[in-house]
């Protein structure tokens, strides 16, 4: 065999070991936010109150301060509010840019839309409730997951 289709067959190889990594990124997003999708609207003994109030909150740190001074909720609702509402979204910074190269402002303008839909669905479907802190909360998580997979890359791991 020559130079040439050595060359040619090892493009081939390196291309379709490429195509098979970029689908499991594809595929644990896909899953995760499906996952995410029940803990938002089923999960945590979720609910609908058909006839209730519209539930949100428009004051930014209000959640935050009444969770942190105990004011609601036990240690461990605080624990999950705080803590989870950010944790669960590092994976978005993580994989978005995995899957796809994308500038952070880019990435969190998009985030920040997204998670809003969320939010107001949670509202109208009258399984959660729309909260000012939860976006600010979950977009820390996710250019937290963008900001180690930005890390990541420096460091030399490529795609």
């Amino acid at each position: 065999m020559n130079t040439d289709q050595q060359r040619i067959q090892n493009k081939q190889k390196a291309s379709a070991s490429a195509n098979k990594l970029s689908v499991l990124p594809i595929l644990l997003l896909a899953g995760y936010t499906l996952l995410l999708f029940y803990w938002m609207f089923f999960g945590f003994g979720r609910t609908d109150h058909p006839g209730a109030p519209y539930r949100y909150n428009l004051v930014p740190f209000r959640t935050v301060i009444d969770f942190a001074t105990l004011r609601v909720g036990s240690p461990l609702d605080r624990l999950i509010n705080l803590l989870g509402n950010i944790g669960v979204f590092v994976p978005f910074g993580l994989l978005v840019p995995w899957i796809r190269r994308v500038k952070l402002r880019r990435f969190l303008v998009g985030f920040v839309c997204c998670i809003f839909v969320v939010e107001v669905m949670q509202m109208l479907s009258r399984r959660g409730t729309f909260d000012i802190d939860d976006i600010w909360l979950n977009t820390l998580g996710a250019w937290i997951g963008y900001m180690l997979w930005s890390g990541i890359q420096r460091l030399g791991w490529r795609r």
